[in-house]
C-alpha cells in the first residue's frame, strides 16, 4: 500500500466522533482478547477513569514513517518505553484532538501547523487505568523537534511499512490474576516497541489495512 492509499483509506474509515467511553467508568473498550477485556473490565472497577489523547504522526515521506518518543527514564510511569508523543486530556483541552497535538507540541515541540489529522482510532485502554484515544494524523516533512528532556529522553521515526507488516507483529502473554492476556511487541533494531503503543499500531493495521 502506497502512502496516499494510506491517507485516503484512513480518512474513508476514521472519523472525529469521541466515543463515550473515553470518560464513562460504566463502558469498558473491547480489546477481543479474553484475558485482557477481563483485565480491564477489573481495572474499571478498581481505578478512575484516566482520560488521554495521543498523536500517532504519520510523516509523509516518499517512505512514510511514523514518529514516536522514548519516555524519559526518570519517569515514575513507563519510564524509558517506546509511546506515541500525548497523555492526559486537560480541562484546558477543547477535544482530544487538541489534547494530542498540545501533548505533541510539549513533548517534542512538533508544531501543529505540519500537521493535518485525519481521525481518531478506536479507543484503547491500558493497566494503569488510562483511556487512550489515538489520533492519526498525516505530517508533512521539514518539522524540527525539540525535545523536552523532562518528559522524553528521545524522538525518532520508524518505517510505516516495518510497522503495518503483521509479520514483525509478535504476541505474547502474561499473566493478569491467574488469567493469560495477550499483548503485542513489534521490535525494530534497538528499540523495543511493546504493549499499549504496540496495540494501538496493531489496531491501526486492522482499521486501515483489512478489507
Amino acid at each position: 500500500m502506497d502512502s496516499e492509499e494510506f491517507f485516503g483509506r484512513a480518512r474513508q474509515r476514521l472519523g472525529f466522533d469521541v466515543p463515550p467511553a473515553l470518560t464513562d467508568p460504566t463502558l469498558v473498550p473491547a480489546s477481543g482478547d479474553a484475558g485482557t477485556d477481563r483485565m480491564w473490565q477489573i481495572i474499571a472497577q478498581e481505578r478512575p477513569v484516566r482520560p488521554a489523547a495521543v498523536l500517532i504522526a504519520v510523516v509523509d515521506h516518499a517512505e512514510p514513517t511514523v514518529l514516536l518518543t522514548m519516555r524519559a527514564a526518570h519517569l515514575t510511569d513507563h519510564a524509558g518505553q517506546i509511546a506515541f508523543p500525548g497523555g492526559k486530556i486537560d480541562a484546558i483541552d477543547a477535544s482530544p484532538r487538541d489534547a494530542a497535538l498540545r501533548e505533541a507540541w510539549e513533548e517534542i515541540g512538533l508544531d501543529r501547523g505540519y500537521v493535518d489529522p485525519i481521525g481518531y482510532l478506536d479507543l484503547y485502554a491500558t493497566g494503569y487505568g488510562f483511556r487512550i484515544l489515538p489520533l492519526v494524523a498525516r505530517v508533512r516533512p521539514g518539522f524540527e523537534l525539540r525535545v523536552n528532556k523532562a518528559e522524553v529522553d528521545d524522538a525518532f521515526e520508524v518505517p510505516l511499512s516495518f510497522l503495518m507488516n503483521p509479520a514483525n507483529h509478535q504476541l505474547h502473554s502474561k499473566e493478569f490474576r491467574g488469567a493469560e492476556r495477550s499483548y503485542y511487541a513489534m521490535p525494530f533494531a534497538e528499540r523495543y516497541i511493546w504493549g499499549a503503543t504496540a496495540g494501538i499500531l496493531r489496531v491501526l493495521y486492522e482499521r486501515v489495512y483489512l478489507p
